[in-house]
């Protein structure tokens, strides 16, 4: 059996839909031709992972509410979120495709720097939004669903950094799903200009346990000369949403760019975070983590791509599968011809605590220089019985011996993200999950 992956919109409809929001013609003209190119585009093939019964076209496009006066009228998830220790107070909320609340201090907006959500800039800040948009880190003609990204693309956040701004408290989005027949294409745009730095934090919620739905999220983040960018996300889409979610870094000359991931999704979900160390002395650090139960499928790729001299990356992944949930870890390290001193690390390892559970931890390395130093570290195993028994000998039953275990294993990387407040949040959602 497959699943139908045509769109279920038209070219009168794309046509209409950006009309109603007064895109430009060169935006107008991207989506028509990416709903020209969707059909004759294959779908991704992730490795060892059969998408092909996925929903990828059962969704509705569109869905609006009215903005809010304060985000005291919130609801309290969104307001536990805004409210966590080391939160910023500048925040925007999206609900569905609509901007629920957004604020952004005086002192940043003197400085330059632009935190609106993607229709505001494509409207306000339409040159600078059109020279990134889609064109270095994710093409639209990579494969359909990229395709389908492109043409029905209905919200989503851009962040510019001025040259030489320092932003000192993060940024946060919190996007919010909250019809739950209504599909997110969402896309991010992070640009951070020569000597300046930011941290950017991002939430994705639905409780759409039922109703089937799918998110389809690009994020473009491109880090030049001297900048540092340290993107922190916490994934949490429901069961009934079939996750896309392509996260692209540029690095230019000594930048960095820190990945701060927490895929914590219950439905079936295809992930990729790819970074193009393209400057000399640039370097990326890519962390995740993950829990996976019920029976969802997951196929997550990190992928560090080395062509200046003196590059450096260092993956870090740790997952968990529980009930009968299956998941694919790949790590890539694939240094160019001509990148020279460059240093490709990886460590993906995977707990299973269930006899249904499966987990694959891929490590790869593609050298096409000499010069180099490289290495990688995988495991796939089962909880220790001698830890559980340990513990449990001590009057700590297996559930709680169990969610010790699961802490202690997802430890090494929490404890490193550099972003306190994603730590925080992946702390409660790992606690959650784990019962």
């Amino acid at each position: 059996m497959t699943v139908e992956t045509k769109l279920p919109y038209d070219k009168e409809y794309i046509e209409q839909f950006s009309q109603k929001r007064n895109e430009p013609e060169w935006m107008k003209s991207l989506r028509l031709q990416a709903l020209e190119q969707a059909d004759a585009l294959e779908m991704p093939k992730p490795d060892k992972t059969k998408i092909n019964r996925w929903n990828f076209s059962k969704f509705k496009h569109v869905s609006e509410r009215e903005a809010i006066s304060s985000k005291n009228d919130l609801p309290s998830e969104i307001q536990g979120l805004l409210n966590q220790e080391g939160a910023s107070e500048n925040v925007l909320v999206q609900c569905n495709q609509t901007v629920a609340y957004s604020a952004l201090s005086k002192e940043l907006k003197d400085k330059g720097v632009i935190f609106t959500d993607i229709f505001t800039a494509i409207q306000n800040h339409e040159d600078l939004v059109k020279r990134y948009y889609m064109k270095d880190a994710v093409s639209v003609d990579e494969h359909r669903l990229t395709a389908f990204h492109a043409a029905l693309m209905n919200g989503g956040i851009f962040v510019y950094i001025p040259k030489n701004v320092q932003v000192e408290e993060p940024l946060q989005a919190i996007f919010w799903q909250e019809d739950p027949e209504t599909a997110l294409f969402n896309h991010v745009l992070v640009v951070a200009d020569d000597n300046s730095s930011l941290t950017y934090v991002e939430n994705y919620i639905s409780h759409n346990d039922e109703q089937e739905t799918i998110a389809n999220v690009v994020t473009e983040v491109i880090a030049y000369n001297n900048a540092t960018v340290s993107f922190g996300a916490v994934d949490n889409f429901a069961a009934g949403t079939t996750t896309y979610m392509n996260r692209r870094g540029i690095a230019y000359r000594d930048a960095t760019i820190n990945w701060a991931l927490g895929q914590m999704n219950d439905g079936n979900t295809i992930f990729e975070n790819v970074s193009h160390l393209v400057g000399d002395n640039s370097s990326v650090f890519p962390k995740t983590v993950t829990i996976g139960r019920g029976k969802q499928i997951e196929n997550f790729t990190a992928k560090t791509v080395h062509y200046g001299l003196n590059t450096d990356a260092q993956i870090l992944q740790h997952g968990v599968q529980k009930d009968s949930a299956t998941s694919i870890f790949n790590a890539v390290g694939k240094i160019e011809n001509g990148a020279s001193k460059a240093n490709a690390e990886q460590e993906s390892r995977v707990l299973m605590l269930s006899k249904n559970a499966r987990g694959d931890a891929n490590p790869i390395l593609l050298i096409d220089e000499d010069d180099v130093t490289a290495g990688h570290a995988a495991s796939v195993g089962r909880v220790d019985p001698l830890q559980l028994y340990y513990l449990m000998s001590r009057g700590i039953t297996r559930t709680e011996a169990e969610r010790l275990i699961i802490h202690g294993f997802l430890a090494p990387v929490v404890n490193q993200l550099p972003i306190a407040s994603v730590r925080e949040q992946l702390k409660e959602v790992i606690e959650k999950k784990v019962y």
